[in-house]
């Protein structure tokens, strides 16, 4: 006994001395490894961990969330991200999917990863009206929202996006756009001096322009001086650099298919936007230089700001003051040049693609266009604020019927809150606890079959799970809008029941999603319609717009981080249409 009782002694001591000289090989063979690696080597292996946790991740989440029905992956690595990543129209795809699976469903993505697509006005509402702890965006969208232009309203939640928020409010409500009309206006009469010099030079008769060159000038350049005190002089052909650094974000790439590979993992995989390409070394490029004008105009606000009463504050102006940590809205200097960013990209890419949109429609539409011009020249004088809000029915079914058909945002993607261990105070801890690691059941307006056969009339989603709604698909939706939701018909915001006992349950601004909806809506969505009617009331009151290859002139949709509308089959990102003075 004794004997043995040493030998096994020796055997365990052999054991651990073989344990032990296995686990240093195997770290000096780590070592090695390490050493030998390149960059991009250590960050596909990092990427690889991460989608392997994730996999994992989103297994478990399956037994825990509402199976449901949807359609089937045609990729075994990709799922359907490829398909919806390079559409130029996912709201069609999600119809149809909608059609055959109901209003929810689920739709496999990259690595295994599945998302819920919600195509039901009750289900939106509901998400859409939670607090920005609750639903968040994707780990990989707030990454790439980071990295081009920075961490503002786009990318904040919380604590931090209401922080955010209530600096910059005061500048976007009706009181303030009201004030800053008579800018707005000034600025587009520019464009009628310009295309009026235009047409002269001309010899008097018709031009043909780029006119979604002409409302990107007209977006940055009005917003400019309303948001900034700040003139760019688009409208004057002076050298921008702003316009060079925002029309390559909104540019559409052709990648390789390294970058095309990297950019499609990294939305669901951020960490691998750490491996170099291309297209990462110029969006920090961009960025960089963005943020060197960004300096410039709050270099230029700061000497105009001891100067400028309450009444003539700018937003740039709210920004620095919230800098002040006695203001009760305090944010950083950093987050002051996200938000400057941010308010730039959506005003010369979002609002500038809607105003396109609209002479684009007018001008496929003659009877439409003719219409409004008698609306618009019945009133005479040129119109106020209130005037153009209120006092012009046709024109503002006009601007319905475009955000309808045409919304620059094709879809919101948010995800359940995961629980955070770490909360940076207990007041976050709080919120986490109360709001964002609790499990949640979205409710629906009709029952959806699940995977199994059961008939259910809400969804249970666990922390993590992805959930999108398609607003393209639900804006043009014939089952929310009718068997003639795809036609562009200003006439029915006019009718009694143009718009339908389904879309009246879509919660959004005027029954659309355009804007969102809740917490997130579009802070500037006031600045934007009052932009696009005062665009409107002087180009159509002046000129006669047509297509430049006549009504049946193909118009397809180029994908950047924006979509922007241009002719099928040209090279280029433009509208070019023939411009006549209207002469009565």
């Amino acid at each position: 006994m004794v004997i043995f009782e040493q030998e096994h002694t020796f055997a365990l001591h052999d054991a651990k001395m073989d344990t032990a000289s296995t686990l240093v090989r195997i770290y000096d063979t780590f070592r090695a490894l390490v050493r030998s690696a390149s960059p991009i080597d250590v960050a596909t292996g990092l990427a690889a961990i991460w989608a392997l946790r994730a996999v994992i991740q989103a297994f478990r989440r399956r037994f825990r969330t509402t199976r449901l029905r949807g359609p089937k992956s045609t990729s075994l690595l990709f799922g359907v991200a490829r398909e919806l990543f390079t559409s130029p129209d996912t709201g069609t795809i999600f119809e149809e999917w909608s059609k055959k699976y109901g209003v929810a469903y689920e739709v496999p993505m990259i690595f295994g990863r599945r998302r819920i697509v919600l195509c039901d006005p009750k289900a939106a509402a509901y998400l859409l009206s939670r607090d920005t702890w609750s639903y968040v965006g994707t780990a990989g969208n707030k990454e790439h929202m980071s990295r081009t232009i920075g961490k503002g309203l786009f990318w904040s939640e919380g604590e931090s996006h209401r922080r955010q928020r209530r600096s910059i409010a005061p500048s976007f409500n009706s009181t303030t756009i009201r004030k800053l009309s008579p800018a707005i206006h000034k600025t587009v009469d520019k464009v009628k001096a310009a295309w009026e010099t235009s047409i002269e030079s001309n010899g008097g008769g018709t031009v043909v322009l780029d006119v979604q060159k002409w409302m990107h000038y007209v977006s940055l350049d009005s917003f400019g001086i309303a948001g900034f005190s700040y003139d760019f002089g688009s409208l004057h052909g002076r050298p921008n650099s702003m316009i060079s650094v925002l029309d390559a974000f909104g540019a559409p790439s052709t990648p390789n298919f390294w970058d095309g590979t990297v950019l499609l993992i990294s939305l669901f995989y951020p960490v691998i936007l750490n491996v170099p390409t291309s297209r990462v070394e110029m969006f920090t490029k961009l960025r960089a230089r963005m943020s060197e004008i960004c300096e410039v105009l709050i270099d230029n606000a700061a000497k105009e700001q001891d100067d400028a009463s309450d009444e003539r504050v700018s937003t740039i102006g709210l920004l620095l003051k919230s800098e002040d940590g006695n203001s009760g809205r305090r944010i950083t200097r950093e987050e002051v040049k996200a938000q400057i960013r941010t308010l730039l990209f959506a005003s010369y890419e979002t609002t500038a693609i809607m105003m396109t949109w609209a002479l684009i429609e007018l001008a496929r539409h003659p009877n439409v266009q003719t219409k409004l011009r008698e609306e618009l020249l019945s009133f005479g004088e040129e119109p106020s604020y209130d005037q153009l809000t209120t006092g012009f029915p046709y024109l503002d079914a006009v601007v319905q019927e475009t955000l309808r058909t045409h919304s620059a945002v094709q879809d919101l993607i948010r995800q359940v809150r995961r629980h955070v261990k770490n909360p940076r105070s207990v007041l976050d801890l709080t919120v986490f606890i109360l709001q964002a690691s609790e499990d949640d059941v979205i409710p629906l307006s009709q029952p959806v079959q699940t995977r199994s056969g059961e008939v259910v009339d809400s969804i249970a989603v666990k922390c993590g799970t992805e959930i999108g709604i398609s607003v393209q698909g639900m804006n043009r939706s014939e089952a929310i809008w009718g068997p003639d939701a795809k036609l562009y018909r200003p006439e029915r915001w006019l009718e009694p029941d143009g718009v339908t006992t389904k879309a009246q349950e879509v919660k959004g601004y005027r029954h659309l999603l355009t804007f969102g909806d809740g917490p997130r809506a579009c802070i500037g969505k006031l600045f934007a319609i009052a932009e696009i009617k005062t665009v409107l009331s002087v180009v159509i009151k002046n000129f006669v717009l047509e297509m430049r290859d006549g009504l049946d002139t193909k118009i397809e949709v180029e994908r950047g981080i924006t979509l922007r509308p241009k002719v099928a089959g040209e090279e280029g990102i433009k509208v070019p249409m023939k411009i006549r003075q209207y002469k009565g």
